[in-house]
């Protein structure tokens, strides 16, 4: 079965990607980049099942041009990820068909807005952005303070849901990030931090909100704990926020405790790419991210 998405190039049939296309989308994807691995070829056949996901492939016949996915994160938000293009077929405009689409699909489930992530260092990827029609919304790093086996958590760190979200309306955080915390179903994708993510953060992962004699004044929630390939322990924050170093200090420590009481190994912690939080970061010693990510937007109200 077809799907639409305008022109396509000469030859090239858009179509739902299949378990069959496996070595086809290996051969082009398995040397993406230079800088890092490419996560597709390892997680290809899981990847492409799923509720409320859409994996196309351009059909080229003999070979796959290229591939791309979208995911419905909330009734509205699209999340793009994925799009590859095969060398042989660059330049031909399957990023836009397929991409053009993707964006079709989402419409047609409720979405009002599509988003995706790019490495910084992938100035093709942000070019390749920008021309399919998504705007800069924001900027982020990765913050990887060590585990506390042993620790206990700060005083004055609670679980309170509605005391997060007072927080973050109004915090610095949430104007730099643009609104957006990571999903807790969908690995490396962002959508709006709303008080149902945080609700569900306190009830099955861990919400830590920094509370003082002030006020609310910092917030995380743990999106999940992940076992990767070198038997290493992941636990994933979806957000740091807070007010001003002291807090930092405090919340990266009850990180820190929460993550070795999960078994994990090692942590990241999404903070905005902005001088203030990210030295605050390095001044408590936390491991940062060698590179910042951006994410981009496109709005999927006009025709």
């Amino acid at each position: 079965m077809g799907v639409s998405g305008g022109d396509t190039p000469g030859g090239v049939s858009l179509r739902p990607a299949e378990h069959e296309d496996y070595e086809a989308v290996v051969a082009f994807t398995r040397d993406t980049w230079q800088e890092t691995t490419d996560y597709i070829p390892d997680v290809y056949h899981d990847w492409i099942e799923g509720e409320h996901r859409r994996t196309i492939v351009a059909d080229a016949g003999d070979d796959i041009a290229g591939i791309a996915q979208a995911v419905m994160l909330s009734t509205t938000e699209a999340w793009m990820q994925g799009l590859r293009v095969n060398p042989a077929f660059r330049g031909a405009g399957v990023s836009a068909a397929v991409t053009r689409a993707l964006f079709d699909w989402a419409r047609k489930q409720g979405a009002v807005v599509a988003r995706n992530m790019v490495f910084s260092w992938n100035e093709a990827g942000m070019g390749q952005s920008r021309s399919l029609g998504y705007e800069p919304v924001t900027e982020f790093r990765w913050a990887h303070p060590e585990p506390a086996p042993g620790a206990d958590r700060p005083a004055t760190v609670e679980t309170d849901p509605a005391a997060a979200w007072s927080f973050w309306t109004d915090s610095e955080t949430r104007q730099r990030l643009g609104g957006l915390g990571l999903a807790m179903d969908e690995s490396w994708a962002m959508r709006e931090l709303r008080p149902g993510l945080l609700d569900r953060a306190a009830a099955e992962t861990a919400l830590l909100v920094v509370v003082e004699k002030t006020g609310t004044r910092g917030l995380a929630y743990r999106t999940r704990t992940v076992e990767r390939d070198d038997n290493e322990r992941l636990a994933e924050y979806g957000v740091g926020a807070w007010a001003d170093h002291e807090v930092a200090e405090t919340l990266l420590r009850a990180v820190a405790v929460d993550a070795a009481d999960c078994g994990a190994d090692r942590t990241r912690v999404l903070i905005p790419e902005h001088p203030r939080p990210v030295s605050d970061a390095a001044a408590l010693r936390s491991e940062l991210a060698d590179h910042p990510d951006l994410v981009f937007a496109a709005d999927l109200t006009g025709c």
